[in-house]
């Protein structure tokens, strides 16, 4: 046991006190801190090339199209800085294509030659706009009908459809009223028939500090996504950071024939033991810097009630599991390797086991107490992410089901500790050829 803990803090040290260790350290916050800083700083930048785009009008009388000209006759005058006289958006050129015939062979023709125009670069996209564009907007089913398209090998950019669309939308009104001789001004109906929008906020609360009842603030419709995307993106950058460096290591004292000399003073089992609980003391150590700045920050810019001092309890406690769990995984994937390049091909598995969380992030965050987020996130390869991830996010899980995770992680990480241990003490001082996934489990179940 002393030999063991003699290891761990050897490992502990020997990661703490480089200059890489806090080079990382430093350099993670910096990093992602600076990507936002990017988009922040290029937020107004815009391409300014001209843009030229296919109008196929294929309305009785191709009413459509002078509407979607002085959408852009407005838009153009706007896309010049009046003081420096130089471009500040890309200016929006428009060329009206004569519709082909309706058939539906002869309408795709068509799309096919615009298809290939901007293939050459002659045009950004085009615009389709059908034949039943006045007819009701529902079809026999009761879904809207697709009867305006917009096409482009840059599917990302949307400036184009997004002006043009409601300039397309008032004057379809105005032909359908025309038809169907309404008499009032179109103004007023249009008044009438304005959508109404759905504002998503957090909840009324009444201030601590003057008791008065406020609305939700910016804060309390960031915070409920910020706080859990955080919290998993933490939980997996720790474990990948600490993990990763203890395989190379292990791989390393092999091919220097380390080991060897280590194994004279100590028991294979005390050895890994030793090392994974070093490293589980660097996650921790990164995990309560990480922590300690992100709720300095949330306490100045008041996001300090959605990450209360239980729930970083909770996240420790998953921590230090996850990074045991998966630990012992990558410690005996470099056992069983007898270079670099061999983990490559036994490491993808125990990535997929690490990233599946990843996955499944969009539907937890939506529904996090639904019945395939719940499932998953008793799953022990899954559960200190998606647990914490679920937790976060309000009004949290009920009492039972995080301690029942932190039962079924901890099984699983002795599982894992055990057949680690099995795979260390074999292929520590194998040499030459690394071992595949089938004799790594031959070492495990037998002696």
């Amino acid at each position: 046991m002393r030999k063991m803990f003699v290891v761990a803090l050897r490992e502990y040290f020997a990661a703490v006190r480089t200059k890489s260790f806090l080079v990382t350290l430093i350099i993670m916050p910096v990093l992602m801190s600076g990507s936002l800083l990017m988009q922040w700083l290029l937020r107004d930048y815009h391409d300014t090339k001209t843009k030229r785009f296919a109008v196929v009008d294929r309305s009785a009388d191709a009413r459509l199209y002078s509407s979607i000209e002085k959408a852009i006759q407005r838009y153009n005058e706007h896309t010049i800085d009046p003081a420096t006289k130089k471009a500040i958006l890309p200016r929006f050129e428009i060329e009206q294509v004569a519709a082909s015939s309706p058939e539906p062979d002869a309408v795709a023709e068509q799309r096919l030659e615009l298809s290939q125009r901007v293939q050459k670069g002659e045009l950004f996209g085009f615009l389709d706009i059908g034949t039943e564009v006045l007819q009701p907007p529902l079809d026999e089913s009761g879904r809207p009908k697709k009867v305006v398209r917009y096409q482009s090998n840059r599917p990302t950019n949307l400036d184009f459809p997004h002006l043009v669309e409601e300039p397309i939308l008032f004057a379809i009104q105005e032909l359908r009223f025309e038809r169907e001789r309404v008499r009032e001004p179109i103004s007023r109906l249009r008044a009438i028939l304005r959508s109404v929008p759905i504002e998503a906020m957090g909840l009324t609360r009444r201030n601590p500090a003057n008791g008065k009842i406020e609305d939700a603030s910016l804060q309390s419709r960031i915070a409920p996504v910020a706080v859990p995307i955080g919290f998993l993106l933490l939980m997996f950058m720790v474990v990948m950071m600490t993990a990763t460096p203890m395989m190379q290591g292990v791989v390393e004292e092999k091919m220097q024939r380390i080991a060897e000399v280590l194994l004279g003073s100590v028991r294979p089992f005390d050895l890994m033991l030793g090392k994974l609980l070093g490293m589980t003391a660097v996650s921790l150590t990164i995990t309560s810097v990480y922590l300690g700045g992100a709720y300095w920050a949330a306490r100045e810019y008041g996001f300090a009630e959605y990450i209360p001092p239980e729930l970083l309890a909770w996240f420790v406690v998953f921590q230090s599991l996850a990074a045991l769990m998966y630990g012992s995984l990558f410690i005996a994937v470099g056992a069983a390797c007898t270079d670099m390049k061999e983990t490559q091909n036994l490491m993808w598995p125990v990535m997929l086991l690490a990233m599946m969380p990843m996955f499944l992030m969009g539907s937890v965050l939506q529904e996090p107490n639904s019945v395939v987020a719940t499932t998953f996130s008793f799953v022990p390869f899954s559960t200190p992410m998606l647990m914490i991830l679920r937790q976060s996010v309000p009004p949290g899980v009920p009492w039972w089901q995080p301690l029942l995770g932190v039962v079924l992680v901890l099984l699983t990480t002795l599982l894992c500790v055990w057949a680690a241990g099995r795979i260390f003490r074999v292929g520590l001082l194998m040499q030459g050829k690394g071992a595949r996934f089938g004799e790594m489990f031959r070492w495990v179940f037998h002696e």
